[in-house]
């Protein structure tokens, strides 16, 4: 087991208003929290990675291939590898969850 202390972990502003925190990164799959301030969002984008995620506050809308998915606190979703996708907090509270990615994603560009 390996373990990630809080105290290491390093939160970035992929875009403004956007937050994000690479939590654990394993062999297969890796980990972030992501926290949208309101008005806030990040522009269509895709990766290889599938990316399954859990909302624990506020409300995500998600736009694929011209649909638009709205998931809130509770709700859980899937983005298969390669789906170009956006995501925007319309609401006025903030939001925050979980992704996992798989294969992992050891060195998004956020963080560059």
């Amino acid at each position: 087991m390996e373990e990630v202390p809080h105290a290491t972990r390093k939160t970035v502003e992929a875009v403004e208003g956007v937050h994000l925190t690479q939590l654990a990164v394993g062999e297969r799959m890796s980990v972030q929290h992501f926290h949208f301030e309101p008005g806030a969002g990040v522009p269509e984008h895709s990766h290889r990675h599938e990316q399954v995620g859990y909302v624990d506050q506020g409300t995500l809308t998600f736009v694929v291939d011209g649909e638009e998915f709205t998931v809130g606190p509770g709700d859980s979703y899937v983005i298969p590898g390669d789906e170009p996708h956006s995501a925007a907090n319309r609401g006025e509270e903030p939001v925050s969850g979980v992704d996992v990615f798989s294969p992992p994603r050891e060195d998004p560009d956020w963080m560059d």
